[in-house]
């Protein structure tokens, strides 16, 4: 059974997912650089976590991105849906 995550878990996770498609990135790749299990970075981006703070700096220094442009990028899928591709 998969758990569905708020609709705000579910653009972040998606966000989170496109910039680390855009760095040529695996979820091993991207949980290594950001001190996070690949299995934890795989739940945020299904949406079924709601990280903290702390695991949102932890995601954006493994992402070697500015928090500003995760934030750009999480209202965009929030706006624009998982169609907003």
């Amino acid at each position: 059974m998969q758990v569905e995550g708020i609709p705000q878990q579910r653009a972040l996770g998606r966000a989170v997912r496109e910039l680390r498609a855009r760095r040529g990135l695996s979820q091993e790749q991207l949980g290594f650089a950001a001190g996070l299990h690949r299995n934890y970075v795989g739940a945020i981006e299904r949406g079924v976590l709601n990280p903290t703070f702390g695991t949102l700096l932890k995601l954006q220094r493994g992402l070697a991105l500015p928090l500003s442009e995760v934030l750009e990028v999480y209202e965009r899928q929030l706006r624009d849906g998982p169609q907003g591709r």
